[in-house]
């Protein structure tokens, strides 16, 4: 065995080179080795020696010391929100992001709590043990642990980390592949990873939805390569999504009959939730025939299109924020600072911006406060500096004195 950094640790080459999208012969040419170089890395045969050590990582855009940390176990095998033709390669390269949201997420709760797992428990071993019944009766179940009553969810990001799910939301240039979820034991804990390829508030809701159904119902199912039954899944999770945003009684005293398109263009704006999806849940809860569907459909196409709707654009998509403001409390509490956060993590700035929710650039240009106007306790002094009535001098206090 050739000596070198031999605390290089080939679980992470491998996982770095999964989330890059890097064949071995690819980060070969780029670090300036040869292919069997980097596969005897890769297994551990051989390691790098410092100045090496030193362009690999600069290559695969990580710190040097990231590539010598033990990886933790990895995240349960994903329940992925894609069509069949996603690439294998993409969905590894998703899976891995999930990883690294997961070692984020670890690091942080080395001094912070996360909130507790606030969801349903359900056992079910195979989907076909899965009845519409248990999907509505679970749907329901969820709104009542999180207190959303029967109404309009206003933000079901909020409501799902507030119940212990830590979500992601980030783009990923994978077209095909709108999201996916799967369960952390290091935290015990479940991630859910969204795609901002589309900046569609309606369709990311849904798809959170959608997700969420996959850990309440599909949590002890074992991944399967059947097809029938993974198209299964996917169609009880678009049962259970409908029923989490749609609740079968106060939506359906909402709909105006006899049902057209401009009345569900109302209701888009008031439940969160597309007309296609709302189609789907009326005739569901049997507002509506298969023939009358079907029709509503064709009429859907013809006047918008396959994909898009009127009013896409008006629906912010909701940003995660529990690990960003997991991040912000602990520099706040002095723990971390703005400039350690991305060393302490180990991944690049890009990475950790993405993965925690924050603007572009936030550790290259963090935002600077101008502090435009002040604050007196005493309202008679009419200029900076003036005497008060009472002869003393004013107390001027800066508008950041007053925090959230």
């Amino acid at each position: 065995m050739t000596k070198g950094i031999n605390d290089l640790q080939p679980a992470r080459l491998e996982q770095a080179l999964v989330a890059r999208g890097l064949t071995k012969g690819q980060l070969a040419s780029l670090v300036g080795v040869a292919a069997s170089t980097v596969t005897k890395w890769c297994k551990g045969d051989q390691f790098p020696e410092a100045e090496t050590f030193d362009r690999l990582a600069s290559t695969l855009n990580v710190e040097a010391e990231w590539l010598t940390r033990p990886t933790l176990p990895a995240v349960s095998a994903p329940l992925f929100r894609s069509n069949a033709l996603a690439l294998k390669a993409a969905r590894a390269k998703l899976n891995e992001r999930a990883n690294w949201a997961q070692d984020l997420a670890a690091l942080f709760a080395l001094h912070a709590d996360y909130p507790a797992l606030n969801l349903p428990e359900r056992d079910f071993l195979a989907p076909e043990e899965i009845t519409n019944a248990d999907i509505e009766a679970a749907a329901e179940e969820c709104r009542q642990r999180w207190k959303l009553g029967r109404t309009p969810i206003q933000d079901l990001v909020l409501a799902a980390e507030s119940a212990g799910i830590l979500v992601v939301r980030e783009e990923t240039d994978i077209a095909t592949i709108e999201g996916l979820s799967s369960w952390s034991s290091v935290l015990g804990l479940p991630i859910v990873l969204l795609s901002a390829d589309k900046a569609n508030g309606f369709r990311s809701r849904f798809d959170l939805a959608h997700e969420i159904g996959h850990l309440v119902l599909h949590k002890h199912i074992p991944p399967s390569p059947d097809r029938d039954r993974y198209k299964l899944m996917e169609k009880q999770a678009h049962h259970f999504a409908g029923a989490l945003l749609l609740p079968a009684e106060t939506f359906a005293d909402d709909v105006r009959v006899p049902i057209n398109l401009d009345n569900l263009l109302i209701l888009k704006q008031r439940w969160g939730v597309s007309a296609a999806a709302m189609l789907m849940r009326l005739h569901r809860i049997e507002l509506i025939t298969d023939e009358e569907k079907d029709t509503l459909f064709k009429r859907r196409s013809a006047r918008w299109g396959a994909k898009a709707e009127p009013f896409d654009e008006k629906w912010e998509p909701e940003k995660p924020r529990l690990l960003r403001r997991t991040m912000e409390l602990l520099i706040n509490a002095g723990l971390l600072t703005t400039e350690s956060v991305v060393r302490y993590i180990g991944l690049s700035a890009r990475d950790v911006e993405q993965l925690c929710g924050l603007r572009e650039g936030y550790f290259s240009s963090p935002p600077q406060v101008v502090e435009l106007a002040t604050l007196r306790h005493n309202k008679t002094a009419t200029h900076a500096g003036q005497k008060v009535a009472n002869g003393e001098s004013a107390q001027v206090m800066s508008l950041m004195d007053f925090r959230r």
